[in-house]
């Protein structure tokens, strides 16, 4: 397996309209003939792998080492998506912002149009649980701010969504792909790429099983006796590896919630965290009252695991080559055009391409 690093500085601005439209055409071959080959699965599993889905920017000419190449690269797929998606049987939802918010109206959206075989309340309920755990969940410094979702006609998903910490100009991007009986709550993340090491509140690591435990039972019992916990807490002298900073919610705010769920009854810790007002500062305080009072300790570690093709667009390492651009795209095209009309020489020559790469 390998591994590294990449320093995924915060850019602003847009990529420009020109380039952005050879992204949409490029990635469009791209994406029909690693469907058409390796079919829509192998397509997810490229996706929701960092490293490749940071070679692939690279590919479309994006800058190699920003953070902007999540949003944009993301935006292409998406556009590609809809003169394809309904052929390919592979379709997405989501995108930046407000964008992000309006993923369930889009899924539901595609699967009205399309009829898909697949049942869309539980891909809506994926896109959902996905956001909370990497807001709420994993507190490591960084707010998402983009959240794609790609799904197929059978209901095999996958996202990428990332967080921005603006306070130091970094970015972390988070894949995940869907898997027979997920466990949304341990170790579920295919990859999170990010190159910032600092204070890391983990509830999804496999080590803080017991804290979720502890939390799903405290919050089955007499919510009288949790927020009295909560109060002892306060008064306790902390060791010097507690970040508490800024945790503490208001007692009322945090009393209605802890009824709320109460009311809901959850029976696991994934049902805990898909009610509404369950966020980062209320499992924040529920954890520290499971490791201060009941001695079940929360993860402290980072999740984060981890060439050139057309140059980028602020032309580093060197400026977008439009003309060799051009050229990739009309080769992957008329591939996928013979292809079509059953003539693959051109197809198997990327093939015996493909295997002389992996060799060296």
């Amino acid at each position: 397996m390998r591994t590294g690093v990449a320093n995924l500085p915060l850019h602003y601005g847009r990529a420009p309209s020109w380039l952005f439209e050879k992204m949409v055409r490029l990635s469009r071959e791209v994406i029909y003939l690693l469907v058409q080959e390796r079919g829509r699965g192998e397509f997810l599993k490229k996706i929701s792998d960092p490293v490749w889905f940071q070679a692939f920017g690279c590919a479309l000419g994006f800058d190699w080492h920003s953070s902007g190449l999540t949003t944009t690269v993301c935006g292409a797929i998406k556009e590609s998506l809809k003169d394809i998606g309904k052929e390919l049987g592979v379709f997405a939802a989501g995108g930046k912002g407000k964008t992000a918010l309006s993923t369930p109206k889009q899924i539901n959206s595609i699967g009205e149009r399309f009829a898909l075989s697949c049942a869309c309340e539980e891909l809506v309920q994926a896109s959902r649980i996905t956001a909370k755990v990497d807001n709420s969940c994993l507190q490591d410094g960084f707010q998402l701010y983009h959240h794609t979702f790609l799904f197929t006609r059978e209901g095999d998903w996958c996202v990428i969504q990332q967080g921005m910490n603006p306070g130091r100009g970094w970015a972390r991007r988070y894949h995940w792909l869907s898997k027979k009986n997920i466990d949304f709550v341990n170790e579920p993340h295919q990859g999170i790429i990010s190159s910032w090491k600092g204070e890391i509140f983990n509830l999804v690591a496999e080590e803080s099983d017991g804290a979720r435990e502890t939390i799903t039972s405290l919050l089955q019992e007499d919510p009288e006796r949790l927020m009295k916990d909560f109060k002892k807490i306060r008064e306790f002298t902390l060791p010097s590896h507690h970040h508490i900073e800024g945790i503490w919610v208001d007692e009322k705010k945090l009393q209605k919630v802890i009824l709320r769920v109460h009311a809901k009854n959850p029976s696991d810790f994934t049902q805990v965290i898909s009610i509404k007002g369950m966020g980062a500062k209320s499992l924040r305080a529920l954890a520290l009252i499971s490791e201060l009072i009941y001695g079940e300790k929360v993860s402290r570690r980072d999740p984060a695991r981890y060439s050139f093709a057309h140059g980028g667009k602020d032309g580093y390492p060197y400026p977008v080559d439009k003309k060799t651009y051009e050229e990739s795209i009309y080769f992957l095209r008329e591939a996928v055009s013979k292809a079509k009309a059953g003539r693959k020489e051109k197809l198997e020559a990327f093939r015996q391409l493909s295997m002389v790469r992996e060799r060296f």
